[in-house]
């Protein structure tokens, strides 16, 4: 944040002192547009002052015996609100203040400030709240969203709590007031980390709330009840169940695949009234423009030449990116556009195939409604009859226009047939040979790695994905490179389930899917 100043300027004395002083009473009250009582007031200061002896003091002026004394001007009115700011500054940073380190492998950040906002997503009925997070210690950085629904039946109906900084729990106060309805509801919609280590501490907030968990909670690396976590449900979550106390007017399907060493667990809502679709991280979309809460800052380091882009880009990292100087001072357009593409596929891909210049593969997921590369490489795609039937089931029963999800854009017009599309991938009839052939590579010979790791020091080297892959070829020694050979920056986009994820992008992830498989930390 910029600090805010303010200067004093001295005034010239006036040559007498009490024309001055009237002259200085009256303008100021004709200013400040006072009323009967404030003339009165201005009359009696304009009379003649009682004669005082020499050395006569008075507050902040010292009179000397025949000599007038000059006059006290009124100060520029920039200088009166100098101490407001420092104050407000102060207060919201007392408010916004939340200390949190904790997080498996990498803490969540913000560590220790998170700002919210509230936004309105149906007008009168459904509310978001907003905060930053990032990837702790670094300048990635997106939106997580809190949804608030107002239930006919009364009550408010909160879903995957946030921070509850003063400054949020001043917001939902304040929506309770505004509403005439109290929060009556909690949800934990997942077992994401992200969303759960703050429903404890929110539902302390709002104790006579009941709270709601999705099933099969687990954690990694340790399995701890979500006692530990400070939560302590009233109820589990079912799919198409009945007896919830929201049924007549919010149902829900649940989704749990075992992914490996923990099922993944998400809990989709339909709220009748408004048609509306809420997820936790099942679909996304892009936005082209940063959400509201991404620092500037953080935009601005993130379309600045670094270390990765050193490291990954070669030679070409000295070049600039859409006319953005290689250290940027201003976060013009091009620099807030270019720090949120790299930004956003650091989020997507976490290893993205062009880092240095983001446009190509950004433009092909932006402002659509897609499911995250990571959920569909590691989660989705390897148990497609699950996942079939749960969307299926979603979009035979809920008549949806539009998905509040928990992260990016919200709300995202959207019916059935789009959120069918952006699972397409696992309707594909080629599927089944695909996983085949994976499968299949996972049990080629060293040879084949040492041949592909070896491929890894040469030009491209700038592209990510190969160097990931080629590290993780190097300490298995027993996966298949992700091509074997040397592979042009400007492969060909591969469509997969009718969102093209372009193959440079997607590959790190395939490749880390193929070390995960190793380990058994995810299926096949």
């Amino acid at each position: 944040m910029q600090a805010l100043s303010s200067s004093v300027a001295l005034l010239a004395p006036a040559p007498t002192a009490r024309p001055a002083t009237r002259q200085l009473t009256v303008t100021c009250a004709q200013r400040a547009g006072t009323q009967r009582s404030g003339t009165q007031k201005v009359q009696r200061s304009a009379a003649p002052a009682p004669k005082r002896s020499a050395g006569t003091q008075r507050v902040g002026t010292q009179r000397t015996a025949g000599r007038p004394q000059p006059a006290k001007q009124p100060a520029r009115p920039a200088a009166k609100p100098a101490p407001k700011p420092r104050k407000e500054r102060d207060s919201s940073a007392a408010d916004q203040s939340y200390f949190n380190i904790t997080g498996y492998p990498f803490p969540l950040g913000p560590i220790t400030r998170r700002a919210t906002i509230r936004k309105d997503l149906v007008r009168g009925t459904i509310w978001g709240f907003e905060q930053p997070q990032s990837l702790g210690g670094s300048n990635v950085t997106t939106n997580v969203r809190m949804t608030i629904v107002r239930l006919q039946s009364g009550g408010l109906w909160v879903h995957a709590p946030i921070a509850p900084t003063r400054e949020c729990v001043r917001m939902v106060k304040q929506l309770e007031q505004e509403t005439g309805e109290k929060v009556k509801y909690i949800v934990l919609p997942t077992f994401g980390y992200e969303h759960k280590i703050f429903v404890g501490p929110f539902s302390r907030r709002f104790p006579k709330a009941e709270v709601w968990v999705a099933p099969s909670q687990w954690s990694w690396p340790i399995n701890l009840p979500v006692q530990f976590f400070g939560i302590f449900p009233n109820g589990v979550l079912r799919s198409d169940a009945t007896d919830t106390p929201w049924a007549e007017e919010i149902e829900q399907k649940v989704f749990e695949s075992s992914v490996g060493i923990g099922p993944y667990i998400e809990c989709a809502f339909f709220h009748k009234k408004t048609r509306t679709l809420l997820v936790t991280d099942a679909v996304i979309s892009v936005p082209n423009t940063p959400p509201e809460l991404v620092p500037p800052e953080n935009l601005l380091d993130a379309a600045a030449r670094n270390f990765f882009i050193n490291v990954l880009s070669g030679d070409l990292a000295a070049q600039p990116v859409d006319g953005v100087p290689l250290k940027p001072t201003e976060l013009t357009p091009a620099a807030r556009n270019l720090g949120w593409r790299r930004m956003a596929l650091q989020i997507l891909y976490i290893v993205p195939g062009d880092l240095r210049d983001p446009k190509k593969g950004f433009l092909a997921i932006a402002n659509r409604l897609i499911v995250g590369p990571i959920l569909k490489t590691l989660v989705f795609s390897t148990t497609p009859e699950v996942t079939r039937a749960w969307v299926d089931s979603i979009c035979a029963d809920w008549a949806f226009t539009s998905i509040i999800p928990a992260h990016f854009t919200a709300p995202i017009p959207a019916t059935p047939s789009d959120f069918r599309a952006a699972f397409s991938f696992v309707y594909e009839p080629q599927l089944s040979a695909e996983r085949a052939a994976a499968a299949s590579n996972g049990s080629a010979p060293a040879a084949a790695s040492a041949s592909a790791a070896k491929d890894v020091g040469r030009d491209e080297s700038a592209n990510p994905a190969k160097v990931l892959d080629g590290f993780l070829l190097g300490l298995l020694g027993g996966l298949r490179g992700s091509g074997g050979s040397a592979r042009s920056a400007q492969q060909p986009t591969e469509v997969r389930g009718g969102v093209s994820y372009p193959a440079d992008d997607i590959a790190a992830l395939d490749a880390a899917k193929r070390f995960l498989v190793k380990a058994g930390v995810v299926n096949k």
